[in-house]
């Protein structure tokens, strides 16, 4: 057999093992993706800067794949191969927040003994940037974080039901370490999240929750409630960062809200 039918041969081998493969994902068969990995497996994850053997894998793999409704694995361009490696290219959102994880990956698949024998997967971060600068950054600082796709997530998921339930928003002194250490996060990672995901300072962030919580106050109490106590009742440590956030939120002062039907409240309350 020529050199040439042999490297024919290995391709067709790869394609048919990485075409398996590529529909296992797609089915989120985690049994499946995991039948193709050879048991000696490098499986590198440059977003991450690890790398996981056959024994770490199952649980890499779960935690990566798509299996709630809303979340979207979408392949973007048609498999590469040659010789004994492949390459796709795809997009993955995950749960954890309204477009907050969504990523574009690429993976360079080499095949040996007809299983995967080694991955290259490299991704980054789709969020809105506020410079090429911090695009530049967004890869390089989740990785020293140590933030997957499903931990960034998680992170953002977490972060909103612990102020929804705890509302340590209402603690005008309420700092980044006293939410770390209540979240489990570190500061670095909650600061990354905020401000490249979120776009926003943590101090801002806080804000907004006790402007929502004030504004159900403001519905809730009567009419004669003063707003000023309601402001403080709600965390804000003055009224010039009340009224700051306010018109930063909802484009108006207080007084021209309250002025408002109760329908529209209702609507910049929901959008605010």
């Amino acid at each position: 057999m020529s050199s040439k039918d042999v490297t024919h041969s290995v391709t067709c081998i790869t394609k048919a093992v990485v075409q398996h493969y590529h529909q296992a994902w797609k089915d989120c068969d985690l049994d499946a993706v995991m039948a193709l990995y050879h048991p000696q497996i490098e499986y590198n994850d440059f977003f991450q800067n690890k790398a996981f053997d056959f024994k770490q894998l199952r649980d890499y793999v779960r935690g990566s794949m798509p299996l709630e409704p809303q979340e979207v694995l979408e392949h973007t361009d048609r498999i590469r191969f040659d010789g004994d490696t492949a390459f796709i290219q795809y997009r993955i959102t995950l749960r954890g927040g309204p477009g907050l994880v969504s990523f574009r990956s690429s993976e360079a698949i080499t095949v040996r003994d007809g299983l995967i024998w080694r991955i290259n997967e490299y991704a980054s971060l789709i969020h809105e940037q506020r410079s090429d600068q911090a695009k530049a950054d967004s890869r390089p600082a989740t990785s020293r974080l140590g933030l997957s796709a499903r931990q960034l997530g998680m992170l953002a998921s977490d972060l909103q039901e612990y102020f929804a339930n705890t509302q340590p928003y209402l603690d005008p002194g309420l700092s980044l370490q006293q939410v770390a250490l209540a979240t489990g996060y570190s500061r670095n990672q909650i600061s990354y999240l905020l401000n490249q995901v979120l776009g926003q300072s943590f101090y801002r962030y806080v804000n907004h929750q006790r402007l929502k919580h004030l504004l159900l106050a403001i519905e809730q109490f009567e009419q004669t409630a003063k707003v000023d106590d309601l402001v403080f009742a709600a965390g804000f440590n003055s009224l010039s960062a009340f009224y700051t956030c306010f018109r930063l939120h909802l484009g108006m002062t207080p007084k021209a809200y309250l002025k408002l039907p109760v329908e529209a409240q209702n609507a910049l309350r929901t959008l605010g």
